[in-house]
């Protein structure tokens, strides 16, 4: 499955590094993420960028786009991209042209004319002919590889989770029994070897994960993003908040003349990551007054109101 140019989704260059990236998708995400943005194109848009963002944020997958292309997913993970490179190389000089990449389906990425990928694999790894005068990718036939998307919610994604897939073959249908890990990401891919397409070697089955809108939390990577409700009183005099995560409830130290819209960080409390350290929390603090004073609340808001000085207009 071709994938959109992530480099055109999030706006930035093709050298961009990881801050440029990282601020092109948070400024994407909250315009489209749908518990803000209600038009009806948002959620798929809102898609489209966390999927850009999932391969330019991975080293190795953003390696691969730029060394295969729209179509990378489909080029097996053994093949590698600087061998790659310099086989394309020399292909495109034998043919007098030159460009990016080419990928399978007749991707250009700037080459004159189209060069498939199933072609030139089949010069790199001695392939037979078929048809036409082309190569085939593999010998023995190799089944192809498949994609489907699978949703999980926020917990899941902290927690991990199973599920149970029904797969189509040719012999009849079958259930298989997959295991989500803890830490996965919007966009990530986890590969089922052999549970594609059927062939002389069967392909692979990738699974690639989204991780469904929630009331409560907002998911940047494995950065989390949540709302602290506060008391104007809390606020001012500063408390310790019971606060709920993905992981279970946290406390939070909330010092004294927290404003709203400030941001508290919890370190280490975003999504685990099971190969380095762990996504954060942010708790943005939105001051919440009764919606109906008591006496004893407006009287002791009235007498706040003409003892103090502060004016929040011109401070």
């Amino acid at each position: 499955m071709a994938v959109q140019d992530p480099y055109e989704v999030l706006g930035v260059p093709r050298d961009a590094g990881q801050d440029e990236i990282q601020r092109a998708y948070r400024k994407l995400a909250r315009a489209y993420h749908p518990d803000i943005n209600k038009d009806p194109e948002a959620e798929d848009k809102f898609k489209d960028v966390s999927e850009a963002y999932a391969i330019l944020s991975d080293p190795e997958q953003r390696r691969r786009y730029d060394a295969f292309g729209p179509d990378f997913r489909r080029v097996p993970e053994d093949v590698d991209p600087d061998m790659w490179a310099r086989t394309r190389a020399g292909a495109a000089a034998g043919a007098g042209r030159a460009g990016p990449y080419a990928t399978a389906g007749g991707y250009t990425g700037g080459f004159g004319e189209d060069i498939d990928l199933e072609d030139l694999f089949g010069g790199i790894f001695g392939g037979r002919r078929r048809g036409g005068g082309r190569w085939s990718a593999w010998s023995p036939s190799r089944g192809a590889d498949q994609e489907a998307e699978i949703e999980i919610s926020v917990e899941e994604a902290y927690q991990g989770t199973s599920r149970t897939l029904t797969l189509q073959r040719p012999e009849g249908t079958r259930n298989l029994d997959v295991t989500i890990p803890a830490g996965v990401t919007h966009g990530q891919r986890i590969r089922l070897a052999g549970q594609g397409g059927s062939g002389d070697t069967a392909g692979d089955l990738y699974l690639v994960v989204r991780i469904a809108p929630h009331p409560r939390y907002r998911v940047e990577g494995r950065d989390v993003y949540t709302d602290l409700p506060l008391a104007p009183w809390e606020a001012a005099l500063g408390t310790t908040a019971g606060l709920p995560t993905p992981g279970g409830e946290a406390k939070v130290k909330v010092p004294p003349g927290t404003s709203s819209g400030r941001r508290l960080r919890l370190r280490g409390r975003g999504l685990p990551n099971p190969r380095g350290a762990p996504g954060d929390l942010f708790a943005e603090v939105r001051i919440v007054v009764p919606p109906e004073p008591s006496e004893t609340e407006r009287r002791l808001f009235e007498e706040l109101a003409s003892a103090s000085p502060f004016d929040p207009r011109r401070s």
